[in-house]
């Protein structure tokens, strides 16, 4: 009895030391848990950078490598010497010809960390097809994207469709999925002609509106004389802030800052400025149902290997209110 009773407690203290030994393990094990946790949901941020593309691999944007391929090959060509600007290398887009249709199928750049409020820019040249397939339908998307459960889509936008060099495309997509809210304004920029300014939602079936008033500034734009974003580089850019979205193209000759669209106020349903944090993109891709504003035939899967050049990207944080 002896010899049992102190078995019994000693086995009973063993019992209370590896509980112990377990309670202390599982707390450890849980903190290592929570800390790592939190250090995968903690959102990473880029500092002001500018990527002149020198280099294979670039310090701030990753490479897709496209639908159907296992690697970039003959999609990228970083520090190549331009087609059309002696003594300038780029960043070189290939597109191929069997590309599948859609964004992102295409070539495409994302920046590795996120981006905010800020002032973004690009000096790009895009392909010039109009002598070769007139009726290519490919689009040109220099952009932010990142799409959120809680607040939804932040995107903000330049697209030019390949079709028509003279037209650019830019505007915000927001609102949550299959929700989505539209503003956007469309110019013809050699011949200073403002096509559209508008806003759709589906508040009311995505019926087109136009913007009028704060939302609807400059309400004319001087034509940049032979203005062809195939021909040449231009420098483009926005100034994103939480209560204002302001797109702007360089004077390629003066230098002049030209204001397209200093986009103010609100729709009757939605303010159209995006308010979450998003990532910095570029791509080229083949479209099949969205057709040049001046030219409806233009959605042709491309023939030929086409190009877009990138001279440089850069971003600028703006303090967050």
């Amino acid at each position: 009895m002896v010899m049992g009773g102190f078995l019994y407690k000693k086995n009973k203290k063993m019992k209370r030391i590896v509980f112990f030994l377990l309670n202390v393990s599982l707390f450890f094990f849980s903190a290592s848990v929570l800390a790592k946790e939190k250090k995968l949901v903690k959102p990473k941020f880029h500092k002001a950078f500018t990527e002149n593309f020198s280099k294979d691999a670039s310090k701030f944007f990753n490479m897709n490598s496209g639908t159907k391929r296992k690697s970039g090959q003959m999609r990228y060509f970083s520090g190549m010497h331009s087609f059309c600007e002696k003594g300038t290398d780029v960043m070189m887009f290939r597109m191929d010809s069997t590309d599948p249709v859609g964004p992102g199928r295409g070539p495409e750049i994302c920046s590795k960390n996120y981006t905010y409020y800020g002032s973004y820019a690009a000096r790009i040249r895009i392909p010039d097809v109009r002598e070769v397939q007139p009726n290519a339908g490919a689009v040109v998307g220099y952009f932010t994207y990142n799409m959120e459960k809680e607040k939804g889509l932040s995107e903000i936008d330049w697209e030019w469709l390949i079709a028509d060099p003279e037209i650019v495309y830019i505007g915000t997509w927001t609102g949550k999925q299959n929700k989505l809210q539209r503003i956007g304004r469309i110019i013809n920029l050699a011949k200073g002609i403002i096509y559209e300014s508008i806003y759709k939602s589906p508040h009311d079936g995505n019926k087109p509106h136009k913007l009028t008033g704060l939302q609807n500034q400059p309400e004319r734009i001087l034509a940049i004389e032979g203005f062809n974003a195939a021909k040449q580089f231009y420098t483009y850019g926005f100034d994103w802030y939480s209560d204002r979205l302001v797109w702007w193209i360089l004077h390629p000759k003066t230098e002049e800052n030209i204001i397209l669209w200093d986009y103010q106020g609100s729709t009757p349903y939605f303010t159209g400025i995006p308010d979450n944090k998003t990532r910095y993109l570029l791509n080229f891709w083949h479209t099949d149902n969205w057709p040049v504003h001046t030219n409806p035939k233009s959605v042709e899967k491309p023939k030929y290997s086409y190009e877009v050049e990138i001279d440089w990207m850069s971003y600028k944080p703006f303090p967050i209110p």
